[in-house]
């Protein structure tokens, strides 16, 4: 019980308790309350001694007195706390251990002791300046015990895994970004393409749609049958002196049916006109694909990006609906101008599945990406 003040000196490297004759005096409170005063024989930074002489003294006695030191005609007094700890008849010496010394204190004192054991002379000025530095620091931790139970280790250990594993997902969230952004080039629209052939109506009129639920039909059957008026007939044919209001209730009273064969062994790729809805001569009603036709994907790329997507360039794409990606090659690029003379700042190239797609995709919208994989060469000219 040295003292209660959980500090470190700088000098605590040093010995703690080197013994000094330093010319001071002790005053404190004897056993029957009389003040008693004694020349102290030694000093150190742990403790004191001095001579009792006919006062009584007995080993473990507790103190609370006054430290006495004559510094340049000037009294420095310190209240200490102290416990007799030894105390030999024959000589009367009576030694004495610090309890609960404060930090100024401990300054104070090693001053003291420092400055006396070089034989320097100590002045107030350069006490007080002493008294005004920090030089205390934290204690030092016991390297043997950590301290921290298996509750604070497992909860260390989760808190480091956690943070790896943010940090690895954030490092290949960038890596994936970086890459995406310098060697990845996207189509700013495309979609799936079949050849088609488009069926017309002959007549206005409403429509009825004949093709089974596969959409499977060979040419020249029946793929929708149509009513129309017999007015619709009539037009164009019939003289101003035979178009009479009888005549004209009657044709108009009276209905034509008729039926829509198909052009070639095709399968439906999109019915534009619902069932039993009019629709005038001249619409397209069914959109035929031939059998044996493969559906191809047409995409749009900015015009800056041409290097990057050159005829034989492998791509990858998304069709909308499905989750696996594909891969296809550029088959052909050209710019996506309604005439050769007129300029676009768009390039329309077409691209060839590496496995057939089904037809019934066509429409559907598709993302499509070109990856030049990583090249220096490529970064450099990213970077001018």
């Amino acid at each position: 019980m040295n003292t209660a003040v959980n500090v470190v000196h700088e000098s605590e490297i040093q010995r703690q308790h080197t013994r000094v004759r330093i010319p001071a005096r002790i005053r404190f409170a004897g056993k029957h309350h009389q003040v008693v005063e004694h020349s102290l024989q030694e000093l150190s930074a742990g403790g004191f001694s001095y001579l009792a002489g006919k006062h009584p003294v007995e080993v473990g006695d507790y103190h609370k007195g006054e430290l006495t030191f004559a510094i340049d005609d000037l009294a420095l007094v310190m209240r200490v706390e102290f416990q007799v700890r030894s105390f030999d008849p024959a000589s009367n010496r009576v030694g004495c251990q610090f309890h609960n010394l404060k930090p100024r204190d401990i300054i104070a004192l090693r001053h003291l002791i420092t400055a006396h054991l070089s034989g320097e002379l100590v002045g107030v000025g350069e006490l007080l300046n002493t008294l005004q530095r920090d030089n205390f620091g934290a204690p030092r931790k016991n390297k043997g015990h950590s301290g921290l139970g298996w509750f604070g280790r497992l909860r260390a250990m989760v808190l480091s895994l956690a943070v790896l594993v943010v940090g690895t997902a954030a490092f290949f969230f960038i890596v994936s970004a970086l890459y995406d952004l310098y060697f990845v080039t996207h189509a700013q629209s495309a979609l799936v393409t079949v050849p088609s052939m488009e069926v017309t109506m002959p007549r206005e009129g409403t429509v009825q749609s004949l093709i089974r639920e596969d959409g499977v039909v060979t040419k020249g059957a029946p793929i929708a049958t149509f009513k129309t008026s017999m007015m619709d007939m009539f037009k164009g044919q019939l003289a101003d002196s035979q178009i009479k209001p009888e005549r004209l209730e009657e044709l108009l009273g009276r209905q034509m049916s008729g039926t829509v064969t198909s052009p070639c062994d095709c399968t439906l790729l999109r019915q534009l006109v619902a069932d039993g809805q009019f629709a005038s001569k001249g619409d397209v009603i069914f959109q035929l694909a031939q059998k044996g036709s493969e559906a191809s994907i047409d995409a749009s790329f900015p015009y800056a990006k041409f290097r990057a997507v050159p005829p034989g360039s492998q791509v990858s794409f998304v069709v909308a609906g499905e989750e696996q990606a594909r891969s296809g090659t550029i088959v052909s690029s050209t710019l996506n101008s309604a005439t050769l003379n007129d300029l676009s700042t768009d390039i329309r190239v077409q691209i060839k599945p590496d496995q057939p797609l089904d037809n019934a995709l066509a429409g559907r919208p598709v993302e499509v990406s070109v990856s030049r994989g990583p090249s220096f060469a490529g970064l450099i000219d990213k970077f001018y």
